[in-house]
């Protein structure tokens, strides 16, 4: 009889454990609950990959491309690598077909932009030559209908320009960065650069999973009165001041822009104001549980790192596109995500 007590007082023990720790992990307030926030369990992430010198030499290049220098040829005759501005009627059977035409199209040679073929024939052309290239559609052409079919095409050369990409030197180092002041010196700026991107994208990717856990587990047993329907209408306000840029109707720029009704949008509006409500209010029920603040200088850092997410120009543009109550509410979720990110448990998918 007593080992039998003991093994049921201890099945009791047991059970008061595992309780208070799964209420140890969650919260419980009188606007929400939420079964568990801490150590959620979400699928593995990858880690970012090295920031090898090749990809620190392809963005390099990238910059590159957009200082190159751009002229126009009169003197010559077209060669690899310039850009041409054309006009061309393609003919099938003697039949112009669709998407075939164009004017004043600009093609860069060597680009593989069309057919095989057509671009090597404008090589050695004039501005002003009128020529016919006879080709032929590959058998593998996305164009299913045009696929292993004779072409003939009728292109005139309308202007030839040349680029010019510049070298990576000290002296347009200063031109492109603010600290760096040589090459070297701006090569392991750039790797940063990429470093930190990489970084940021595995970050946010993490952050998501968790977030979308947490809110998972969260319950909102009361919202703020008026508080849904006044996040609704300022999401439609957005919208409405988007469709004046165009200037276009609310109504016909949802439909034309986004595909649905006016009624589908605030459907769909009316779903999305709801989460937004929900996540500030998990994100703050879980901030005043472990006692975390948006300081100043905590706020100054998440713009910059809202900035970086969101692909801003600068925090003053940042600032002058979205008010500050939800800047605030998007950086303590930040800090509340690093703080649930540092405990959760990554799962490699089948474990």
């Amino acid at each position: 009889m007593k080992r039998k007590i003991v093994v049921l007082m201890t099945g009791i023990i047991a059970a008061a454990f595992l309780t208070a720790c799964e209420a140890s992990k969650g919260l419980e307030t009188d606007e929400v609950k939420i079964t568990q926030y801490k150590k959620v369990e979400v699928a593995q992430v990858q880690k970012p990959e090295e920031v090898t010198d090749e990809k620190v030499d392809e963005r390099i290049q990238s910059v590159l491309d957009l200082q190159a220098e751009t002229k126009e040829i009169k003197d010559r005759a077209v060669k690899d690598g310039d850009i041409v501005n054309i006009d061309f009627v393609g003919k099938i059977d003697g039949k112009a077909f669709e998407g075939g035409s164009a004017e004043g199209q600009d093609l860069e040679i060597g680009s593989d932009s069309f057919i095989d073929g057509f671009e090597d024939s404008i090589i050695g052309h004039k501005v002003g030559d009128k020529f016919d290239w006879d080709g032929k559609f590959p058998d593998n052409y996305g164009n299913t209908e045009y696929a292993g079919k004779d072409v003939v095409f009728s292109i005139v050369l309308n202007s030839i320009t040349e680029r010019t990409v510049p070298e990576l030197t000290d002296e347009l180092v200063g031109k492109l960065s603010e600290n760096a002041k040589n090459v070297k010196e701006y090569k392991d700026e750039v790797k940063k650069q990429l470093e930190d991107m990489c970084e940021l994208e595995y970050q946010n990717t993490l952050y998501s999973e968790i977030w979308e856990k947490v809110l998972d587990n969260a319950e909102v047993k009361k919202y703020p009165e008026g508080e849904k329907e006044k996040t609704q209408e300022a999401l439609k306000e957005r919208y409405k001041k988007l469709a004046e840029t165009y200037n276009m109707e609310f109504e016909d720029f949802v439909e034309n822009q986004m595909q649905m009704s006016e009624e589908d949008f605030d459907k769909q509006a009316a779903e999305v104001a709801e989460q937004s409500v929900k996540s500030k209010m998990v994100t703050k029920a879980i901030a005043e549980k472990e006692n975390i603040t948006l300081s100043d200088e905590a706020y100054e850092k998440e713009l910059k790192r809202i900035v970086e997410q969101y692909g801003y120009e600068s925090v003053d543009a940042l600032k002058e596109q979205v008010e500050e109550e939800e800047l605030k509410a998007t950086a303590l979720n930040n800090l509340v995500l690093q703080k649930l990110a540092e405990d959760c448990i990554q799962k490699a998918s089948g474990k």
